[in-house]
């Protein structure tokens, strides 16, 4: 897990996470002896096939599913663009998709997208803590609406959505529900009775990038995306990665091992960031308090560009990040903060720290002790006042 950047401090695994030994390990034979070509008949083939199919078992598993549900993907967001726009394009005559405000851009694009294509889309407000009120979505539901998309964990803040109720609302109508689990997958149980599709990846949980999967309910039909070989039993063409479907395998197996350990140590972290961070002055928690993802704390700071403050941490090897990878370099006020009543001003001075399997108290004490003499600095420069009130 360590190497050459022993003394970096890395706090922004929301973004990615470092592949782990053990999982490393697992995926070193599928790059050199075990080579083959999952779709081939001779033994290379066929042990890669295995090794494929062991590893769908294990993920099917993970989640109360059987095999054949799962999809493999190059990732999460192809498996978010493959359930909503494959259902959107399979053929039933509905136009209508509910979503939130707070999705990640692979969900909030791909709505933006349809809308283009002449569906109507409903984006669900949520409440100062990131929540969707279920009553909201009930009553938004109409005779043509075809799908619900709501993330399971946001990405940015942490907050947790009752996927259960929601669930269980689409259900009762007749709705298809699909939830982005990418940050939730592997930290927290997951409660997936009611729901069709959810997306997940292996690089958020210390696998492999470019690999991650859709679950999809028996019985529901996708037009696919990618057209080829019949890949995926038709529904995903391209010659699988099998080196990177094994080590999300293992990936998944070591993070639900290690689940309630980890939880519980990284809720410890987080716990001790908020209390620490919040008593510096002109600061705020975005989002939940408790009942969070427990590995990330999303903090805005009055009079701070979050762009200066994540430079300023890098240059004391400290990793952080000002909201989604997938988004920030655009250097606009995140969504999501906006979403949730932030204004602009200190949506602008966001900070999300995201913790991992590798993160150390030690690490989090040092973090601590250097983030109050890099505010100050920067305010001290700062063109804002410092007395601006916090709404």
């Amino acid at each position: 897990m360590r190497g050459e950047m022993d003394d970096y401090i890395y706090l922004d695994n929301s973004a990615t996470t470092p592949v782990s030994e053990e999982v490393m390990e697992a995926m070193l034979p599928y790059w050199r002896a075990e080579y083959g070509n999952a779709s081939s008949l001779h033994s290379f083939g066929r042990r890669a096939h295995s090794a494929m199919e062991e590893s769908r078992a294990r993920l099917a598993a993970s989640l109360g599913a059987s095999e054949s549900e799962i999809i493999f993907t190059a990732g999460a967001s192809e498996a978010n663009n493959l359930a909503i726009k494959g259902l959107a394009f399979s053929g039933i005559d509905k136009r209508h998709i509910i979503t939130s405000q707070i999705e990640h851009p692979a969900v909030f694009k791909v709505c933006q997208w349809l809308e283009k294509q002449g569906f109507t889309v409903t984006y669900l407000p949520v409440d100062q803590e990131g929540m969707v009120d279920p009553d909201e979505l009930a009553a938004t539901i109409t005779d043509d609406t075809l799908l619900v998309t709501i993330m399971y964990g946001n990405n940015e803040i942490g907050t947790v959505q009752p996927i259960s109720q929601i669930a269980k609302i689409c259900r009762a109508q007749g709705v298809i529900f699909h939830t982005d689990a990418v940050q939730a997958y592997g930290k927290i149980p997951l409660s997936v009775a009611d729901v069709d599709m959810l997306s997940a990846s292996a690089h958020k949980l210390h696998g492999p990038r470019g690999v991650g999967m859709l679950y999809l309910r028996k019985g529901i039909k996708l037009s696919p995306l990618i057209h080829g070989g019949g890949h995926e039993r038709g529904r995903r063409s391209g010659t699988e990665n099998i080196a990177g479907i094994v080590g999300f395998a293992k990936a998944v197996e070591i993070a639900f091992a290690e689940m309630e350990v980890l939880r519980k140590r990284l809720e410890g972290f987080r716990e001790r960031l908020i209390e620490t961070i919040t008593a510096i002055q002109k600061t705020r928690l975005n989002g939940q308090r408790s009942g969070s993802l427990p590995h990330i704390t999303n903090i805005s700071f009055m009079a701070i560009e979050g762009e200066s403050l994540v430079m300023k941490l890098d240059e004391h090897n400290i990793a952080t990040s000002t909201g989604s990878a997938c988004s920030s370099p655009t250097l606009e006020p995140s969504h999501v903060l906006l979403a949730i009543g932030i204004p602009i001003a200190m949506a602008h001075g966001s900070l999300r720290i995201s913790t991992g399997r590798q993160t150390t108290a030690a690490e989090i004490e040092r973090f601590l002790a250097v983030l109050p003499q890099v505010v100050e600095e920067l305010r001290e420069i700062s063109p804002f006042k410092i007395n601006t009130k916090i709404r």
